[in-house]
């Protein structure tokens, strides 16, 4: 009891004592209005805290280095409370401010964060007094590492603190930071929309330079998952002390200029604040080395970085910015920039004493200026804020220009209107205000925050609120850093949709620096064309480029795996698509297969041609002695194997393929049959050996022969046909599917060749031996000739079949045809000179018995010269009945048995005279 009570009585003197608390706000914070409710405002309006390195012992904060952006943005808080006090949102009730400066150092802000806590009495006491204490809610920190160390401490006390540039992803987990809100995406939202843009153009090799904060770290974890989905890969990382006064900052800052300029990327994201991004791009212009750079929220619309000097020599510059707007009436508070009755703002009476304020280093740089010239006396850079006007103002405290509305985007100050207006909404709904009333009743910051979480409001035509995790969900607006003149114009070229998770691009609104407008490539490896695929090495986005296999295809670029052929469908190696098989046979219209019909037909009209001749004149001894009737059935059998070769051309079907097989079997064997029987024929005429003459006589049976011949020809094709036919075989080969026959049983076509062959050889053989007979009816030559053409061919024909698969058509065809013109041309046409071109004189009957005396004389001297027979001196007439052929004779003749003698020779002779 004793304890609870000393705490009371503690907490009742703290109350007490709120009035010198609040003058110990003044001395701590830099700016403060009255008023019924207060909101802290902790920003960064310097960058820098001075020796924080050498910092050994508890002592006050220096803070240098004054920010114009971070000014003015906590000058829009102060613009938008006297905009809500001057509405009727809140009737009755009076919004009042606290502005303290944490220095962009997490320290700093911890010692102010506990400052507003202890003039807020939320201190951990059994006696609890919150409900009396003015602030209620906190706008800030401006970077994510100080809003996070404030975010600890605020979220001890339930006090709502809402952050309008503080990104980092940690800041959503409601659990170790339950109070905090922020009127922007986190930055998981941020670093996928870095790697769709990365990989909307392309750029798959890329580098990334982050600050060592908890912001950086937590940025770059978050940005490599996102660029490892879409298949961006990391050159290198490169991390930067967060710290601008850190011992090691500026060789730090040399090592990385170096990295980048060796490496192969082309493009590199800068997750850093702008004051590091203005020391590494001064690096950059002075070593020369141009690259595309993305910058992060933290810098993407710095008017600082855009208007340094040699800012054009860098390279493009792109970055993802929040979505701004505009807020009414705040470019006219800056003009007339004065803090209110009743107010004190320590911060407007720096800046005016930076910009206006005479020094004595402003009046020796002028010296200098005007002894030596501009050239040569450069700016110091505590000069740059310093006005033309300084040194002639008489009060610089009431001095005013637009030099802030210039140097600084005031649509940056969108999203602290917005916090404003969100604190002011939520008040109005805790406090249950009216049009002229509100109820004045006091609370402690949790209800607030109740209240913050719920609200949804509309400003300028947009509807805002909290989600879940305490976030703004409004999407990026993707900044193209134009060149002006000698600095950079910020120019909106696409924007990130949040809930679709797009981003979309007006290309045509960029301006690229490269002389050709083109986008800039940064690949670790070319990009592989349409018809090939990537390969990867041991980084995803490092490769060769591979040829697709036959049967698949790549339409566009960069693809990993090839798509397999869809509907039957094929491609060759390389290709982009796929495209329908095209069937392959001998088409009618193909060069060779017109010369194949040309040379049938013209093969065809000599077979009739020479039907003709014979015809008319078929009594003439040239045409009996060709063989009478046998040469009808020759040219019947030869017009079926021309026929064949028609059955070459076209696309094949089971039919055709078994015809023109039987068609050339049977057609060629008939003619050869009747070959055979003009062998034998001949053979049998001019034997001397009469004994052997008259025991092969019995086997001269011509239209049994040609009969039999062609039957077994038949048969062989039947059982042929029978058992294993021919018919058509398909055969895919890459894009053709070819169409040939098959000859079924290459067993049943060997032994329909081998037999036409064997009736060849037996006819080459016959003839062979009867090569002696009287030259003028003598044919034994012709038919040697044409059976070794025969020969030839075939013997020829059977390694070029087997191993030309798809010309196995073309070349039996010709293989046939040329068969079938060395029969014409042996067999035929020399009769067809005779009877044409001779006289009838050489043609007559009379002529051909005295080449037979002629030849009957010098065989019997030859015979007797070998028997011992005396020769004969004088030459028998023959008579008329003598003048049958000897085929007549044969045929005619008794079987008698006669002696070797060479009378009976002679009369032999005589009797086959023609």
């Amino acid at each position: 009891m004793l304890s609870q009570l000393y705490q009371c009585i503690l907490g009742v003197c703290m109350l007490l004592c709120l009035g010198s608390c609040c003058e110990l706000s003044e001395s701590i914070c830099g700016a403060h209005g009255p008023g019924d409710i207060l909101i802290g405002v902790l920003n960064s309006c310097h960058s820098k805290v001075e020796n924080l390195h050498k910092r050994m012992e508890q002592e006050d904060f220096n803070c240098t280095h004054f920010n114009l952006q971070s000014f003015v943005q906590t000058l829009a808080v102060i613009h938008t409370i006297d905009m809500i006090n001057n509405s009727s949102l809140l009737p009755g009730v009076r919004l009042g401010y606290i502005i303290c400066d944490t220095c962009s150092h997490a320290t700093k802000a911890i010692q102010i964060t506990e400052h507003l806590l202890s003039i807020n009495s939320t201190l951990p006491f059994q006696c609890n007094f919150t409900d009396q204490m003015p602030v209620k809610a906190i706008i800030g920190a401006r970077y994510s590492e100080v809003s996070i160390t404030m975010a600890w401490l605020l979220g001890l006390y339930m006090v709502p603190q809402i952050s309008t540039t503080s990104s980092a992803e940690i800041l959503s987990d409601k659990i170790r930071f339950p109070s905090f809100l922020r009127t922007i995406p986190s930055d998981v939202h941020q670093t996928r929309a870095l790697a769709r843009l990365m990989s909307h153009f392309g750029w798959d090799w890329i580098g990334v330079v982050s600050g060592d904060d908890d912001y950086g770290k937590a940025a770059l974890q978050s940005f490599l998952r996102e660029a490892d989905e879409a298949q961006v890969c990391v050159a290198f990382q490169e991390v930067l002390p967060h710290y601008l006064d850190h011992v090691d900052i500026g060789h730090r800052i040399q090592e990385v200029a170096q990295q980048i300029g060796s490496s192969k990327a082309r493009v590199v994201l800068l997750i850093l604040k702008g004051e590091l991004v203005e020391q590494l791009f001064e690096e950059m212009i002075s070593t020369n080395i141009s690259r595309t750079w993305i910058a992060s929220d933290a810098w993407s619309m710095s008017r600082s970085v855009a208007s340094m000097e040699g800012i054009n020599r860098v390279g493009d510059i792109f970055g993802l910015s929040f979505i701004t707007g505009q807020n009414p009436g705040f470019e006219q508070y800056l003009r007339n920039l004065e803090h209110g009755p009743g107010t004190m703002n320590r911060f407007i009476e720096e800046y005016k004493e930076l910009r206006f304020k005479c020094t004595p280093e402003v009046l020796q740089h002028r010296a200098c200026v005007a002894e030596y010239g501009q050239h040569l006396c450069p700016l110091p850079e505590t000069l740059l804020l310093k006005s033309p006007l300084a040194c002639s103002l008489p009060e610089p405290q009431k001095a005013n220009d637009d030099f802030l509305v210039q140097s600084v985007d005031l649509t940056l100050t969108y999203n602290q209107r917005v916090a404003t207006w969100s604190i002011a909404h939520a008040l109005r709904a805790l406090l249950k205000c009216n049009e002229t009333f509100c109820s004045g009743e006091n609370f402690p910051p949790w209800k607030l925050l109740q209240e913050l979480k719920k609200i949804n409001f509309t400003l300028d035509h947009r509807h805002f609120h909290f989600d879940e995790s305490g976030n703004f969900v409004n999407g990026y607006d993707l900044i193209n850093w134009v060149k002006v003149g000698n600095k950079r114009h910020f120019k909106v070229v696409g924007e990130y949709n949040l809930i679709k998770g797009d981003i979309l691009v007006n290309k045509d609104g960029i301006i690229w620096g490269n002389p050709n407008n083109t986008v800039t490539e940064s690949k670790c490896s070319p990009s592989c064309a349409p018809g090939s695929v990537k390969k990867v090495s041991n980084i995803s986005c490092c490769y060769n480029c591979t040829q697709c296999d036959e049967g698949t295809y790549s339409d566009v670029q960069n693809l990993e795996t090839c798509q397999k052929c869809p509907n039957g469908t094929w491609s060759n190696r390389g290709w982009t698509k796929c495209m329908p098989r095209e069937e392959s046979f001998v088409m009618w219209d193909e060069p060779y297969a017109m010369a194949l019909l040309t040379a049938t037909g013209l093969g065809v009209l000599l077979l009739l041609a020479v039907l003709i001749v014979f015809l008319v004149e078929r009594k003439s001894p040239a045409v009996k002695v060709a063989g009478g009737w046998f040469c009808y059935v020759m040219i019947a059998g030869m017009a079926v194997s021309f026929g064949s070769v028609v059955l070459f051309v076209g696309k094949p079907d089971d039919y055709i393929c078994r015809a023109r097989q039987t068609m050339y079997g049977l057609g060629f064997t008939l003619c050869l049959s009747c070959i055979l029987v003009k062998s034998f024929r001949t053979f049998l005429a001019f034997l001397f050996d009469l004994n052997r003459q008259h025991k092969l006589r019995k086997l001269y049976k011509p239209t049994v022969i040609i009969i039999l011949s062609t039957t077994v020809q038949g048969f062989i094709c039947v059982f042929w046909l029978i058992f294993d036919s021919p018919s058509v075989e398909i055969t895919v080969q890459g894009m053709t599917i070819l169409l040939q026959c098959k000859e079924g049983s290459q067993k049943g076509f060997s032994v329909m060749l081998c037999y036409i062959a064997l009736l060849a050889f037996i006819c080459f053989v016959l003839a062979l031996k009867g090569r002696k007979v009287p030259q003028r009816f003598n044919e034994t030559g012709y038919i040697i000739f044409s059976m070794l053409i025969y020969l030839f061919v075939w013997v020829c024909f059977i390694p070029i079949y087997i191993t030309k698969i798809k010309q196995r058509s073309v070349v039996q065809a010709s293989a046939i045809l040329v068969s079938n013109y060395g029969i014409i041309f042996c067999h035929f046409m020399p009769k067809c000179y005779m009877v044409i071109c001779k006289t009838k004189v050489e043609n007559s009957l009379e002529a051909y018995r005295h080449r037979v005396r002629i030849f009957s004389i010098t065989s019997i001297r030859w015979s007797s010269q070998d028997s011992g027979v005396d020769s004969v001196d004088s030459e028998p007439n023959l008579s008329p009945e003598d003048s049958e052929t000897c085929s007549d004779l044969e045929a005619k003749a008794p079987v008698r048995k006669v002696n070797n003698s060479s009378s009976h020779l002679r009369q032999r002779l005589r009797r086959c005279s023609v």
